[in-house]
């Protein structure tokens, strides 16, 4: 089990951040994924793969005026 935005969700082998993302429909053009606390770069999210027990923040950024 893992956590994302603090709602367990299941847990399997070799999932990567960008398969979390597209599975949970995030597709937000500015989004930061932090995973137990150290923030994941943009370009490593389909080779970083996530842990069971893993604690992941997806925080999507809006900007506006």
């Amino acid at each position: 089990m893992i956590k994302v935005n603090g709602r367990d969700y299941p847990w399997r082998a070799e999932l990567s951040v960008k398969q979390l993302l597209a599975e949970m429909n995030f597709t937000f053009p500015l989004i930061i994924v932090v995973i137990n606390g150290k923030t994941v770069p943009k370009d490593e999210f389909t080779c970083t793969v996530i842990e069971n027990g893993d604690d992941i923040q997806a925080i999507h950024l809006i900007c506006g005026g």
